[in-house]
């Protein structure tokens, strides 16, 4: 009995958060393919990372990658427009970035998409002639991952009103 009641724990669990990512996905689609005419998928990957059928760890996710995307992004533009465009910027950034993100801004949860950031602006300026067009490149992507991140705590928290996931239970601590 102990076994079933597991797996329909677990397996609503997993409804809700397929639930939760059916919805972001189709909002973010409609909004960006059909309305701003641009591929979703930074978004969509974004929202996928940042949702959680619980709240309180959509939050955490949310705070934890929107703040290191800020970090990435800041990093990739100020590199973008220092000197000439060389292939060592984006391994350089990428090391800056980390290094910041691990030591600065001190936020382990998701500290992966500082450096992830830092690239496509970085990688912005490889593609595109004029450092006007690639900030702007890359600036257009990185709100494109801040809108998912968005997206994932709102659609979350507005699953959560209508249909609440039990909060878990805090983890017994051993005996002394």
């Amino acid at each position: 009995m102990k076994l079933v009641a597991r797996f329909l724990e677990d397996d609503l669990l997993g409804v809700r958060f397929a639930v939760n990512v059916l919805i972001g996905t189709s909002i973010l689609w409609v909004l960006l393919r059909k309305i701003a005419d641009t591929n979703p998928v930074w978004a969509i990957a974004s929202m996928v990372a940042a949702s959680d059928p619980q709240v309180k760890e959509a939050v955490r996710m949310f705070r934890a990658r929107f703040i290191n995307a800020l970090v990435g992004c800041a990093v990739g533009l100020l590199f973008l427009s220092v000197g000439p465009e060389r292939d060592w910027k984006l391994p350089l950034a990428l090391a800056v970035t980390v290094l910041i993100s691990s030591y600065v801004v001190r936020i382990q949860t998701m500290w992966r998409q500082a450096p992830i950031t830092a690239a496509i602006v970085i990688a912005a300026g490889l593609t595109h002639p004029s450092r006007l067009t690639a900030a702007e490149h890359g600036l257009h992507k990185v709100a494109e991952v801040l809108l998912g991140c968005v997206m994932g705590l709102l659609v979350t928290w507005l699953m959560s009103k209508i249909w609440p996931v039990p909060e878990k239970p805090p983890a017994a601590k051993p005996a002394p």
